[in-house]
């Protein structure tokens, strides 16, 4: 598939490495010649240096004969234009635009982004999903990612394996019968570099990263098994008063208990906090300022949420904040080198926005009848909801981690609004919204089992 990416930023070229690593055509468009050559180089992509709204810009990358259209730029009205010029001169069939201002997102104007409006087939906010996957990481304690598939039925939640945990050297089908009240499943495992499928005598080994599906009421019972943390969150304090912070705030300021206090080092942006902001203390001053953190409370605090727009301050402030008590921190981290580094520097978590987008936007190249996606370990692995057709090659299949293909384990199946944990009891039927992990290798196998086979006519 021929892809254009109109910004050559942090996103923008997150974008660019898995796409490419997917064996796209990938060109990417930037006015910075310095960026343009960096992509280029790094990721062996085509570079256009130029304003990407510019009709002869476009034209000069082809857009005639590219697929999809991304504009991340850094600025949500061109990304708007370009997806208008790309639709009405180019015709270019799929448009996403990168919408950071919430404004934008109200029910209320939901027309915009429409084929009256708009054409704009995609609108991604990095933004409101960072924020809310920093919220879902708040209520799972311990865990070092969380995604809901199922309309939030089924959560998939990634954990450490700590010693003296107690299913260390038990193997993976030894789960259910060791806490039968439990709907979980484990689905991935990680060690070392590599993750991969589950399968049934699986031993797991303290260090290892574990992938598990569950249902949502039974999170915090599944959370408890692979974390000692607390439940409950009383302070938290953010460092970062940006976009999402701001939005993580004034969230989380709707459960009566928590207290909330934000650092921001600029003046204008904690300004502008304090006037968005109910209950939340907002204090301006450095983060990494010892006595700014004691300020805010870290010594007390049972979440630190550190998310300024450098990688490397965010890793020092999570550090500087575990070292003076705080019970958890998360770190926003762009780039996967930093990241290698947080186990050393006391870090529980790491978040990558990219990989967030990049999950959106994945789920709208999958082939067939694909409803979620979630990239798992900067592509080694993902887990998707789909839809079972009757020419599948799964119907009639029991569902037990040996009765899937290597490198794919079932987590669970949805039929009728109900949810039922895969294991070699259940078979699937036409029409089943079925949730798979599975290696990066497997992609087009499982894009199969979700589209028409044209053997079945």
């Amino acid at each position: 598939m021929h892809v254009l990416i109109c910004g050559a930023g942090r996103v923008g070229q997150g974008i660019a490495r898995r796409l490419a690593r997917e064996k796209h055509e990938i060109t990417i468009i930037d006015e910075s010649a310095d960026l343009v050559d960096q992509v280029s180089i790094d990721l062996d992509v085509r570079g256009i240096v130029g304003h990407a709204a510019h009709p002869d810009v476009l034209k000069r990358a082809r857009a005639e004969d590219c697929e999809m259209i991304i504009a991340v730029t850094h600025f949500d009205e061109i990304n708007m234009v370009i997806c208008q010029i790309a639709h009405t001169l180019f015709s270019v069939p799929f448009k996403i635009a990168r919408v950071r201002d919430r404004s934008y997102l109200e029910p209320a104007w939901k027309n915009i982004f429409s084929r009256e409006g708009l054409p704009i087939d995609m609108v991604i906010s990095p933004e409101a999903e960072v924020g809310d996957a920093i919220l879902q990481r708040c209520r799972t304690p311990g865990a070092i990612m969380s995604a809901n598939f199922a309309a939030g039925q089924i959560k998939l939640i990634g954990f450490e394996v700590t010693a003296g945990n107690p299913l260390i050297d038990t193997a993976v089908d030894q789960m259910r019968g060791l806490f039968p009240e439990l709907s979980a499943r484990i689905v991935g495992i990680g060690r070392g570099e590599s993750l991969r499928a589950a399968r049934a005598k699986d031993v797991l080994k303290a260090g290892d990263r574990v992938y598990a599906a569950v249902l949502d009421a039974h999170a915090p019972r599944l959370t408890s098994i692979f974390s000692t943390q607390q439940n409950r969150l009383d302070h938290v304090v953010i460092v970062g008063g940006g976009n999402v912070g701001l939005y993580v705030a004034r969230m989380l300021e709707k459960e009566s208990h928590i207290r909330v206090r934000m650092i921001e080092r600029d003046s204008e942006r904690a300004n502008k906090a304090v006037s968005m902001v109910k209950r939340s203390i907002v204090i301006q001053g450095d983060g990494l300022n010892p006595d700014i953190l004691s300020e805010g409370g870290v010594e007390r605090a049972d979440f630190v949420i550190v998310i300024t727009d450098d990688d490397k301050t965010n890793l020092l402030i999570s550090n500087l904040s575990k070292r003076a008590g705080a019970r958890r921190a998360l770190a926003l981290i762009n780039t996967p080198e930093l990241a290698t580094l947080a186990p050393d520097m006391r870090v529980d978590t790491v978040l990558d926005p990219r990989a967030l987008t990049v999950s959106q936007i994945l789920l709208r190249m999958r082939r067939g009848r694909i409803l979620g996606l979630q990239s798992l370990e900067d592509g080694a692995a993902e887990v998707a909801e789909g839809v079972a057709l009757e020419s599948s090659s799964l119907i009639g299949k029991p569902l037990g981690h040996d009765d899937m293909p290597e490198g794919v384990a079932a987590a669970a199946i949805v039929r009728d609004n109900q949810v039922m944990m895969a294991d070699e009891t259940v078979t699937v039927r036409p029409e089943d919204h079925l949730i798979l992990f599975y290696e990066a290798d497997m992609v087009r196998s499982v894009e199969k089992f979700f589209r028409v086979n044209p053997d079945y006519f």
